[in-house]
């Protein structure tokens, strides 16, 4: 956006009619990171072949 004011502006009326909520659990970014490590730690084995 080319205008500082207009910009301004927008988020002035964007933050005062906005709600703010607060969450007492973990981040779901941290849990997917967390996840993430554990499959590569998995998937990092040497495979083994299974005869049936």
């Amino acid at each position: 956006m080319q205008d500082p004011t207009l910009a301004d502006a927008i988020l002035d009326r964007l933050v005062h009619n906005a709600y703010k909520v607060e969450l007492k659990s973990e981040s779901m970014r941290k849990k997917r990171t967390m996840l993430d490590q554990k499959i590569e730690s998995v998937t990092d084995c040497t495979p083994v072949s299974l005869k049936i």
